[in-house]
């Protein structure tokens, strides 16, 4: 029977939208499934700030009555006028192993994005950096973050046979958690690197001190220290209001380490958060009725996994490659020691990020997961 592709137009359509993702995954012991309320924020105009400069549709496809993917397709306008491209972006792209499903997803793509003057397709990537990005093509066997995509392995057959190519990969790491304490030569690094630039370690108890103080800043250090990263799109004033009032009350704020300088001026901060993974699985993709107690577990009783993720970390230009990183990690290692981590996920690095890889020199680590953004001409 011929694939019917069908455009989102209602909150019914949505929904199903997003529940296919979970149903798809079900019995997934790796995967960790989009949590619906989070989806519905990325995904509403109304909710999205990212919508300020970036458009977008969403497509259904059904085969003998039964819906089988789906892919949002988006025109980042003020990513294409960074890198001078007409690109259309693929994301949030699922589809049960059948090539006639993901061709007639990736032409409904193709179409939308050719009929608003689009020459390429790109992806996966999201609205911004922010959203996931990359198709896992590695890893498979490994547990899913939050953070990034898992995709069963045929995905990636599917778009080589659509024509696709390379355009980047990311790779991602497993640290090893000291058993002895910060490595000596991270200790050494760190103090020369605190008394040489005047540098002072910074730590909060009062996440509203820290939105009014450092808040604003340490998204725009993300803009400063990502903007020359493949397909970067910087974040805008609305957005980062919109991201301090979204993360900042998540963070347990032990786990949150900044850098200043001689002024006060922030220059690099660290951000990881207890692995979501099992508490989603749990949760089997939304708040309600009982998901919110598997969360709940890990943010307000502190019952935290043996893995954590360490959601980001951005050094302002100028002090890349200078060592700030040890000083940071001489701060965060004890931490993940008392609050009983094991292992620490890098989340995605882009393969030829050498500067951001360097800095597991010095932790037992194995690159286990790697993920690749795909393209072709339209």
């Amino acid at each position: 029977m011929a694939i019917t592709i069908k455009q989102v137009s209602s909150k019914d359509d949505l929904r199903r939208f997003i529940k296919f993702n979970v149903d798809l995954y079900k019995n997934n012991p790796y995967a960790a499934p989009d949590l619906y309320e989070d989806v519905i924020n990325t995904l509403d105009p109304q909710k999205n700030a990212a919508f300020d400069f970036c458009e977008a549709a969403y497509f259904l496809a059904c085969k003998d009555n039964k819906l089988v993917g789906r892919i949002a397709a988006i025109i980042n306008k003020k990513a294409n006028e960074r890198w001078n491209l007409k690109s259309t972006r693929f994301g949030w792209i699922d589809f049960i192993d059948d090539y006639e499903v993901s061709e007639a997803l990736i032409k409904a793509a193709e179409d939308w994005g050719r009929e608003h003057g689009m020459t390429e397709i790109q992806g996966p990537l999201g609205f911004t950096d922010m959203d996931p990005e990359g198709m896992l093509i590695e890893g498979f066997d490994e547990l899913s973050t939050m953070a990034t995509i898992y995709n069963y392995p045929y995905y990636a057959k599917h778009m080589e046979r659509l024509g696709f190519e390379k355009e980047a990969d990311w790779v991602e790491f497993k640290l090893v958690v000291p058993e002895n304490g910060i490595p000596e030569r991270y200790q050494r690094i760190a103090e020369i690197v605190r008394k040489k630039y005047n540098l002072k370690v910074k730590k909060f108890t009062s996440r509203k001190q820290l939105a009014e103080q450092y808040g604003q800043d340490i998204f725009r250090l993300i803009n400063e220290s990502f903007s020359p990263l493949f397909g970067y799109s910087e974040l805008s004033p609305r957005q980062i209001d919109q991201y301090v009032k979204m993360y900042i009350p998540l963070i347990d704020l032990r786990m949150i380490t900044l850098i200043t300088d001689a002024e006060d001026k922030l220059i690099c901060v660290g951000i990881s958060m207890p692995s979501f993974t099992r508490a989603l699985q749990k949760a089997k993709g939304s708040l309600f009725p009982f998901g919110w107690y598997h969360l709940a577990k890990i943010l307000f009783l502190k019952k935290y996994p043996d893995t954590l993720d360490l959601m980001l970390v951005a050094v302002k230009p100028e002090y890349q490659n200078k060592g700030v990183n040890a000083l940071l990690f001489t701060d965060l290692i004890p931490v993940y020691m008392n609050l009983g981590f094991k292992y620490v996920e890098t989340n995605v690095e882009l393969e030829s990020n050498n500067k951001v890889q360097a800095q597991w020199e010095y932790f037992e680590r194995k690159q286990h997961k790697r993920r690749r953004c795909f393209k072709k001409s339209i």
